[in-house]
């Protein structure tokens, strides 16, 4: 499928953009437990960009969904769902009074995610530099995964 290459790129950038989202909110707690940015601010750019995120992991999951590709749409299954579930319950904004008390756990859920999307990355960039051998590639040539990816 000649488009198959061009869709792993759209796979890899959306990573590229949920790593770099979560690298943004795992500083900035950082920044707050340094004292370089106060609760208000800190609060306030996190929440921020929240939403985006949670929207951004919807719609990657969703497109894996959509394109055939079980394994990695069940794989991101999970965080979408604990994503909704926190936007259900109201939990997914973090609170300026409780900021202090809760930025370990913050920094904690933020590691987490971000070496989820790590790993979800090298395996898209080896699907998307198979995609791209494959899509120059003669058919006698083509790479074959046998239902590893």
């Amino acid at each position: 499928m000649p488009s198959e290459p061009f869709l792993w790129l759209l796979f890899f950038l959306m990573n590229f953009g949920l790593m770099g989202l979560n690298i943004y909110q795992f500083m900035t707690l950082t920044d707050l437990e340094a004292d370089y940015l106060n609760p208000y601010e800190t609060a306030s750019r996190i929440n921020g960009v929240v939403i985006p995120e949670f929207l951004l992991h919807g719609t990657f999951c969703v497109l894996f969904l959509l394109a055939g590709n079980w394994i990695f749409f069940l794989i991101t299954l999970l965080p979408a769902y604990l994503n909704a579930r926190r936007y259900l319950e109201r939990q997914h904004l973090i609170d300026v009074t409780e900021i202090f008390r809760k930025v370990n756990d913050e920094k904690k859920l933020r590691t987490i995610k971000m070496g989820f999307h790590l790993i979800l990355f090298v395996f898209i960039l080896i699907r998307l530099i198979f995609s791209f051998i494959n899509a120059v590639a003669d058919e006698d040539e083509q790479l074959h995964f046998y239902g590893l990816f």
